[in-house]
């Protein structure tokens, strides 16, 4: 397989993040839902990495997503073969002998317009990484189409305190939102729930340097985020998972410094 130049600048990115967590590949193996060996080819390029892959990888060592996300999405699309140039029909001109032609057509001119058209798909991809990870109809729709985690890292009480990214539990098409709330500033709490691992937790978004978010559940446990720094400021975060399958008597306090907490129940 050969490695392109997107693919293979992930692929070091990766590893580069592998390295400086001192996490090694059988650690990666127990802590998410991919095995070691897939670990080894993700990390040297021999095989695409899947999205929740990377996420888990970010979730685990604490790098922010954003711009990973991005380049997988550019790598993704030469994977996938959308970013290849579509081929161009020669104009009729150009079939004619150079003394025949008109002037003002050049096969250099439809290079570069078969460049620009690349360049152009380049960028559509990249609208797609921000319309995904903005939350948008085109993003969300995006996301239905990517392969579901069939084998997460945990499920039920053994999720118990665990990110929901890390363990596969939060990939695409396998949540449902069961409770969202608005609170003061415009601070965003949704209740989450993953079928497959049996639990629930309280993604986050809008929250500034301080916030606290907790949530409470009936049987006593319970799981809390802290934004930590300007790092943490405006970006999707989450609690660990509790053990759960409803939003009964499940209880969501945001703690604003300074202020009271504010509190929702399911």
């Amino acid at each position: 397989m050969t490695v392109s130049v997107v693919s293979g600048q992930l692929a070091e990115r990766l590893r580069e993040i592998r390295e400086r967590s001192g996490l090694s590949l059988a650690a990666l193996a127990a802590r998410t839902p991919y095995s070691k060996s897939s670990w080894e080819r993700y990390l040297n390029g021999k095989k695409p990495a899947p999205r929740q892959a990377v996420e888990a990888l970010c979730e685990l060592t604490g790098t922010p997503a954003g711009r990973l996300l991005a380049l997988w999405e550019l790598a993704d699309a030469e994977w996938s073969g959308r970013a290849r140039p579509v081929p161009v029909p020669v104009p009729e001109e150009l079939d004619r002998p150079a003394t025949e032609r008109p002037a003002t057509v050049s096969r250099s001119g439809v290079r570069w317009w078969v460049v620009a058209m690349t360049v152009a798909g380049v960028a559509v991809a990249c609208l797609a990484v921000v319309a995904f990870l903005d939350g948008s109809p085109d993003g969300r729709a995006r996301a239905a189409t990517e392969p579901l985690v069939r084998n997460p890292g945990c499920r039920a009480a053994g999720c118990e305190g665990r990110s929901p990214v890390a363990m596969g539990c939060g990939g695409a098409g396998m949540i449902t939102t069961l409770a969202t709330h608005t609170a003061s500033g415009g601070r965003r709490l949704e209740l989450r729930h993953a079928q497959l691992c049996h639990t629930v937790w309280v993604r986050t978004t809008g929250l500034l340097p301080g916030d606290r978010v907790e949530l409470s559940l009936p049987t006593g446990h319970t799981q809390q985020v802290t934004a930590e720094g300007r790092r943490d400021a405006g970006q999707y975060l989450a609690t660990p998972m509790a053990a759960g399958d409803s939003k009964a008597g499940a209880r969501i306090c945001l703690e604003v410094p300074g202020s009271r907490p504010e509190c929702f129940t399911g």
